[in-house]
């Protein structure tokens, strides 16, 4: 077995090697002129990195590939450090293997050649994880990098009940597409949505970009089965129970930790019959949040409703309108009261034509209370028409010298401003030591009746080599992650824990509570091998005696 995965994906980047994302010359502009003009740095080849790539410590087996370019593509995911450690081609660390399972029965047979060999394994579901879930650690264990890219059928819909039954490794675009074929929709849609998988989504609770209307996927997960060291565990469908704690919620967020999500069930929808995304501009921040906490307290059935800084603003119509487009937009908006400090509102309204023509009506009212401009749809299809491209921004900047990174948190509503102000500060100017400009904006996307999360993006110049820009990167997050966990804020609302947030799962938990939940999981790993070093840093003890 040499691989089973020869994609058309990118080996040391974000996506399809095909695609791209081009800047116009005016968003160029703009970039340069708030952050400089940095000198990129040298990126390594394939064929360097690969002559890096040291012998497997196994000898070749039906089960898994050793192959060093199948190893080299599963060895790293898409964090900031991820990134550092591609383009430089300092990997340093490799699984030994990578297994392709077809079925629930080839992954129970690996984990009893693991526990038995002592290896480590790490589930590996689209490679997309922002916070270290993939990476192998530091270790005289042999790893093995367990691909689910194999396991991506659907395997049944229950028409009665509205449940799907999917084997875990489905990449989302495969994953609607079965199922709209069927009539339904399981509409969930993170921006990695055509990388990422279904069980991928799960044990990191993971959140969609409408999941204002169709839920977080711990709304949507109903039950499944998981292959652990103990045996297969089946999580029935229940639609609820009292009988104790519901095991499903340690299964979601659980990382990998207590076991390998082999098939997934999911509560779907019937496709809706409308569905459309518009555009409002709000006067400023304190405006558009206001309206933001309107519209989700009085209940609108909205599916998504996302409000942008004014910074985010102005950067987004740079990136993605011509000047005359914006010159347009400014006389528009100017007119009608709403100047510089505007604020874009993002909206998406999905159902039946009757119901949705309700929800605009008194959408577009709320908008008129607190001074906003409605565009309509124009600006909201282009948008739909790239919600998923914008990763792909990142290569196009590296190449022109910048890095880029976000921090996502939630909070609660009363908290917003402030912990906005303290995010955007701490980034902005977390770089002045070295003389060094960041450039930092904010939107809220997924709102709740007490609260919404908080997604912050920065970019900065690379420095004069890759240890110096891990230097700086690794400041910007460890300040600005010490400031959200100390001011009433989760690490994480939709991204996870893995490697980059786990110094940080203590003080937002309690010892109490970690150790508690570290217990329950070594009843499940009593040896430490699945996925160790994320979540709980966890760093296994070596028995030498075994493997």
């Amino acid at each position: 077995m040499k691989t089973l995965q020869q994609d058309n994906r990118q080996w040391n980047g974000w996506g399809d090697k095909d695609k791209s994302l081009a800047l116009s010359d005016d968003g160029a502009a703009f970039i340069t002129q708030v952050l400089g003009r940095p000198k990129p740095l040298k990126v390594a080849s394939l064929a360097e990195v690969l002559a890096t790539v040291p012998e497997s410590r196994l000898e070749q087996s039906a089960l898994y590939s050793i192959d060093k370019e199948v190893r080299l593509r599963h060895a790293r995911g898409q964090s900031l450090p991820d990134w550092l450690a591609m383009k430089s081609g300092q990997f340093n660390l490799f699984p030994d293997a990578v297994a392709f399972p077809k079925s629930a029965e080839d992954v129970r047979t690996l984990m009893m050649q693991a526990k038995q060999a002592g290896w480590q394994l790490i589930p590996y579901g689209g490679g997309t994880s922002v916070v270290g879930h993939i990476t192998p650690i530091s270790t005289e264990q042999i790893v093995v990098t367990i691909s689910m890219s194999c396991m991506n059928r659907l395997l049944d819909i229950d028409r009665t009940d509205q449940i799907a039954t999917f084997l875990a490794g489905v990449k989302g675009p495969f994953l609607e597409s079965q199922l709209q074929a069927q009539g339904y929709t399981l509409g969930h849609f993170p921006q990695s949505f055509e990388l990422s998988t279904l069980g991928g989504w799960v044990v990191t609770r993971s959140s969609g970009q409408q999941s204002l209307g169709y839920g977080r996927i711990e709304d949507l997960f109903a039950g499944g089965k998981m292959e652990t060291f103990g045996g297969e565990v089946k999580l029935p469908t229940l639609p609820a129970s009292s009988a104790g704690p519901d095991w499903r919620q340690l299964v979601l967020g659980s990382e990998g930790h207590l076991g390998i999500l082999t098939e997934a069930k999911v509560k779907v929808s019937r496709l809706p019959e409308e569905e459309f995304f518009g555009v409002a501009f709000m006067p400023d921040w304190q405006s558009g949040v206001a309206c933001a906490r309107e519209v989700i307290q009085q209940g609108l059935p909205l599916s998504m409703l996302r409000v942008s800084n004014s910074i985010e603003t102005q950067t987004q119509l740079f990136l993605s309108a011509t000047q005359t487009q914006r010159q347009w937009l400014k006389r528009l908006l100017s007119i009608k009261g709403v100047g510089d400090d505007r604020c874009m509102m993002v909206y998406g309204i999905t159902g039946s034509k009757s119901v949705n023509r309700g929800t605009y009506k008194q959408l577009k009212q709320v908008i008129k209370q607190f001074s906003g401009v409605n565009t309509g749809q124009k600006l909201g299809k282009r948008w739909a028409e790239k919600r998923f491209t914008f990763p792909y921004l990142r290569e196009t900047l590296w190449q022109m010298g910048y890095a880029i990174d976000t921090l996502e948190t939630a909070t609660n509503w009363s908290n917003i401003d402030d912990l906005t102000d303290k995010i955007e500060a701490s980034l902005s100017g977390g770089l002045e030591e070295f003389d060094s400009p960041v450039h930092v904006f904010s939107h809220l996307s997924h709102l709740y009746s007490d609260g919404a999360s908080i997604y912050t993006t920065y970019l900065f110049p690379v420095a004069d080599s890759y240890e110096e820009t891990y230097r700086r990167w690794q400041k910007l997050k460890s300040t600005t992650s010490s400031i959200i966990v100390k001011n009433n804020a989760t690490i994480s609302h939709q991204h996870g824990v893995g490697q980059d947030h786990a110094d940080y799962l203590v003080q937002e938990k309690g010892a109490s509570v970690v150790a508690s939940l570290q217990s329950c999981f070594n009843h499940f790993d009593p040896d430490k091998q699945l996925n160790a070093g994320k979540l709980f840093k966890a760093i296994p003890s070596i028995d030498k005696s075994r493997g």
